[in-house]
């Protein structure tokens, strides 16, 4: 069995005091786990053409324009990695399920079987497969939660907990992880900083833009990740002091903490201009924060905010334009967009694999 490298021996023992429960545990039952197996095996083999592959793991979604990205980036890795097949799935129990039952097939969504993490990898090791190097590639934005999860399936399928897998085969297989868009203080933030803002910057300069990342609860901030959005803010506000980075789920960094920081900065009135900070655009893009969703309120001091200090059920949209906010936002300054849709940013994943490919294997004889 292989060793671990000690820079990952330092992430295994967080993870050793949380209980991270797998896609496939969560969902899977034993009668199925066969068939999700064979459909995965069966469409690599259709499309193999390479010793070499890249698994990129997004978290999900079940909209068409989340799809749509996903397809985009992986016809990206395909032409930057030419080396390499290339493959996607989700990390999300819930979005694998609710994609493969279509639940927006009435808007026009296509109905899509995006297996979780440990099928391909289980599948890479077929004995008609065998790949000789696998790339797993994170496409969160923080080190947060669910890369968590991301590293427990490469931990897992490198020590064949589940005792199915060709010991041969996993002494000789090089394993590599990219890391998400913002792993790094130091270079990952004021790049992706500065590519955010050469696409926004005639937003910027004409009113505010707040970008909404997702954020984990305190108790789920791993590896104190969160702080990325604080450290983003800093670099772009350097840039422009026009941008914010709020969430939908960090503590003390709500959509009302962007406000109050705004009003703090003596800016009292203008349009807002919103944006998600997420890879794809979702149901926290199109209902979080574009959605019509709002508190039966008159006017902006009328707004009940819970314990922590957040207006709920009311999106992003809604609360900044509301009457009495000082602000103009609504449907024609959401920016309803991913970051995978954005070619620079994709282009910074995109390094994080090329470093990784570059660097050592995760594990070593």
């Amino acid at each position: 069995m292989k060793k671990l490298k000690f820079f990952l021996l330092g992430l295994m023992a967080i993870f050793a005091a949380s209980t991270i429960v797998s896609c496939d545990d969560d969902d899977d039952t034993s009668s199925n786990y066969d068939r999700y197996l064979e459909s995965v095996t069966s469409t690599i083999k259709s499309n193999k053409k390479h010793d070499k592959v890249i698994l990129l793991v997004a978290f999900g979604s079940t909209w068409q324009q989340a799809f749509d990205a996903f397809d985009e980036t992986v016809s990206a890795y395909k032409q930057q990695f030419t080396d390499y097949d290339v493959f996607l799935s989700f990390s999300s129990a819930i979005c694998i399920n609710r994609a493969a039952a279509g639940e927006n097939a009435a808007d026009g969504a296509e109905i899509r079987n995006y297996y979780a993490p440990s099928y391909w990898l289980s599948a890479f090791a077929n004995s008609d497969i065998q790949y000789s190097e696998i790339v797993v590639q994170s496409l969160q934005v923080i080190p947060g939660e669910e890369y968590t999860r991301v590293i427990n399936y490469i931990k897992d399928f490198a020590n064949n907990s589940n005792g199915d897998l060709d010991e041969t085969y996993l002494s000789k297989v090089k394993i590599y992880l990219g890391v998400p868009l913002l792993a790094d203080a130091e270079s990952d933030v004021p790049a992706v900083a500065t590519a955010l803002d050469k696409v926004y910057s005639s937003y910027a300069k004409n009113g505010i833009f707040a970008f909404m990342g997702h954020g984990n609860p305190d108790t789920y901030d791993t590896y104190k990740a969160n702080v990325r959005y604080t450290q983003l803010e800093e670099a772009l506000q350097e840039i422009n002091s026009n941008y914010y980075v709020g969430t939908v789920d960090m503590a003390d960094n709500f959509k009302t903490d962007v406000y109050e920081r705004m009003i703090a900065d003596g800016k009292t009135s203008g349009t807002v201009y919103c944006h998600p900070l997420m890879s794809i655009a979702g149901d926290h893009a199109h209902n979080d924060m574009a959605g019509d969703d709002c508190q039966d309120v008159s006017d902006f001091s009328s707004f009940e905010l819970n314990g922590d200090g957040e207006a709920e059920d009311t999106s992003w949209k809604m609360y900044f334009g509301m009457k009495g906010s000082g602000f103009t936002c609504n449907d024609n300054t959401q920016i309803v967009k991913g970051l995978l849709e954005l070619p620079t940013i994709r282009q910074i994943w995109m390094n994080h694999t090329k470093a990784a490919i570059n660097g050592e294997p995760m594990f070593d004889e």
